[in-house]
């Protein structure tokens, strides 16, 4: 049995919320280290803020869920863009990804975990029962 990504994208902004609203996608599990920052960020990036700005604008609901054990760094890099945090979550276990799921009440077909990692993000997803998407390791650019 071959299991993997559901689909796949270079980078986190090529996940449009028109493509979210067509995949019939209402809550948005993202990765945080290497998906949507370089490791080495401490504050959003601009693209960071308008991607999210867009997709809550489209209605999709976004969680971050990371298995940086990081709290108060978690907290102060998603405080800015307005959007809860999940720090430790032992990712392949989906439990965090299911909590997050009943905690804003949406169903696993509405449900996509977006991520960098096959051993983590990929996996936890299907054990969710939940659609993976899948992003480049995301690299400085020189």
């Amino acid at each position: 049995m071959c299991i993997d990504a559901d689909k796949k994208f270079e980078r986190f902004e090529d996940v449009t919320p028109e493509l979210l609203k067509k995949e019939g996608v209402k809550l948005l599990l993202c990765d945080l280290d290497n998906t949507l920052r370089l490791h080495s960020e401490k504050e959003p990036a601009d693209e960071l803020h308008d991607w999210i700005s867009e997709c809550k604008k489209a209605g999709i609901k976004i969680v971050i869920i990371s298995n940086n054990g990081r709290k108060k760094m978690m907290q102060k890099f998603c405080e800015p863009i307005d959007v809860p945090c999940v720090w430790w979550a032992k990712k392949p276990l989906s439990t965090k990804l299911t909590a997050a799921m009943e905690e804003y009440g949406f169903s696993t077909r509405e449900t996509v975990m977006l991520g960098d990692k096959w051993s983590t993000d990929v996996l936890a997803a299907k054990f969710a029962k939940i659609r993976a998407f899948k992003v480049d390791h995301r690299r400085d650019i020189v």
